[in-house]
């Protein structure tokens, strides 16, 4: 069993700044990806950043140069640094976690950027 917990959601305003927090426990072992998805009303669930467990990240494009994804291996925690915040990026933000072929999904968290 893995449990997500994820932190760090709010609204905020548009040019501001969060930093989401998602804490893996449970039976982990070879944890070999993390990352963070987002799901807009109306819309599919995207890819916005993730973190090989050697470090190695990718973006959505819409994302580069504002957000940061790094994680901490001894913890177990993955954390998505978000600046320069826009209306366009108000959505519920969900933690991944990949052991092998097999994903978990943390249950979410609101974050909300008003003009």
């Amino acid at each position: 069993q893995v449990q997500l917990v994820e932190s760090g959601g709010g609204l905020v305003q548009a040019g501001g700044s969060l930093r989401l927090s998602c804490a893996a426990s449970g039976s982990i072992f070879m944890i070999s990806l993390m990352g963070w998805y987002r799901q807009a009303p109306g819309k599919q669930r995207e890819m916005v950043a993730r973190i090989t467990i050697g470090g190695t990240t990718n973006y959505t494009d819409s994302v580069k140069g504002r957000f940061t994804i790094s994680r901490d291996n001894a913890k177990n925690t993955v954390y998505l640094q978000m600046n320069s915040l826009k209306p366009e990026d108000t959505a519920v933000y969900y933690c991944n976690l990949m052991i092998g072929s097999i994903g978990y999904w943390g249950q979410g968290t609101q974050v909300t950027v008003s003009s």
